[in-house]
C-alpha cells in the first residue's frame, strides 16, 4: 500500500510555471510521469524550463497564457489540449501582489492584483472545467483535478498586503463551490495554502534586515522550501485523493495555528 504517484498518461496544466512554485510544481508532477503544459506570459522562460525537464526525462509543452485576458485563457486551454491531449490536472498557481496600506491602494493597484488571483484563477479554472465536465458526460468514470493555490494570507490578515489577502480568502471560498458545483462531474477541487516560502522571486527580502525579522516571527523561524509542497501537490493530484474535494489545506510550519 502506498500514496500513487504514477502519472504516467496524465496532462498536467500548469499557470505562472515560469518561476517559483509553478517551476516546481511543473518538475515535480514531470518527474511522477504527467506530461506537463507550462503556462505563463514568460515563454522564454518556460522554454527554458522545458529543456530542463526533456533533460530529466520528462515531458513538456510551452503555452503562452495571460491570465488577466478571458481570450488568452480560452486559446491557451485549446492549444494545451491540442498539444498534450485532454487536460487531467490543473495547478492554477498564477499570482501578484503590491505593498501598501489599505488606504494607499489605487484602483489600478487593485485590479492588478485581483485580475490574476481571483477573476484570472476562476476563468482558468472554468474553461478547465467545461472541457473536463464534457469528457465526464461521455465516461462517468473520468476523474479529474483542480488545484487552486491561495495562501495562507487567504485564512488570516497580514499587513500592508490587504488587497493580496482579499484576493486570496476569494480563491478559498471559490474552491469550495467549484468543488460542491462539479464534484458530481469526477472533478475534485482544492486548495492548498502555501507559508512563506523562499523562492528566487523573494529570497533577497528574506535576506534583508525586514525578511530576517519576519523570519524571528514565524513559528519554528525558518521559511518553507519549495520541495515542501512536493508531498501535498502528488497526493491532490493523484488517485488516493478521491475523497479530498473543497479541502483547503495549510502547509505554513503551524502559522495558521498561531
Amino acid at each position: 500500500m502506498g500514496i500513487e504517484v504514477n502519472f504516467e498518461g496524465k496532462i498536467a496544466l500548469v499557470t505562472g510555471a515560469s518561476s517559483g512554485l509553478g517551476a516546481r510544481f511543473a518538475k515535480v508532477l514531470a518527474q511522477a510521469g504527467a506530461q506537463v503544459v507550462l503556462a505563463s506570459r514568460r515563454t522564454e522562460r518556460l522554454k527554458e524550463l522545458r529543456a530542463e525537464i526533456e533533460a530529466d526525462g520528462g515531458a513538456a509543452h510551452v503555452v503562452s497564457l495571460d491570465v488577466t485576458d478571458y481570450a488568452s485563457i480560452k486559446s491557451a486551454i485549446a492549444h494545451a489540449e491540442t498539444e498534450a491531449g485532454p487536460i487531467d490536472i490543473l495547478v492554477n498557481n498564477s499570482g501578484v501582489s503590491t505593498t501598501q496600506r489599505l488606504v494607499d491602494v489605487t484602483p489600478d493597484d487593485y485590479d492588478f492584483v485581483m485580475d490574476t488571483n481571483l477573476r484570472g484563477a476562476f476563468f482558468v479554472a472554468q474553461q478547465t472545467a467545461k472541457r473536463m465536465i464534457a469528457r465526464a458526460k461521455g465516461d462517468p468514470t473520468k476523474k479529474h483535478r483542480i488545484i487552486n493555490i491561495a495562501s495562507v494570507a487567504g485564512l488570516r490578515v497580514m499587513p500592508q498586503i490587504g488587497v493580496y489577502c482579499t484576493s486570496k480568502a476569494g480563491v478559498v471560498q471559490m474552491t469550495k463551490a467549484m468543488a460542491v458545483e462539479w464534484g458530481k462531474y469526477g472533478i475534485n477541487t482544492n486548495a492548498i495554502c502555501p507559508g512563506y516560502i523562499a523562492t528566487e522571486i523573494n529570497e533577497a527580502y528574506f535576506a534583508s534586515e525586514q525578511g530576517q525579522r519576519l523570519i524571528e516571527m514565524l513559528p519554528r523561524k525558518r521559511p518553507g522550501k519549495p520541495e515542501d509542497l512536493d508531498g501535498l501537490l502528488l497526493l491532490l493530484a493523484g488517485e488516493d485523493a478521491n475523497f479530498i474535494n473543497g479541502a483547503i489545506i495549510s502547509a505554513d510550519d503551524g502559522m495558521t495555528a498561531m
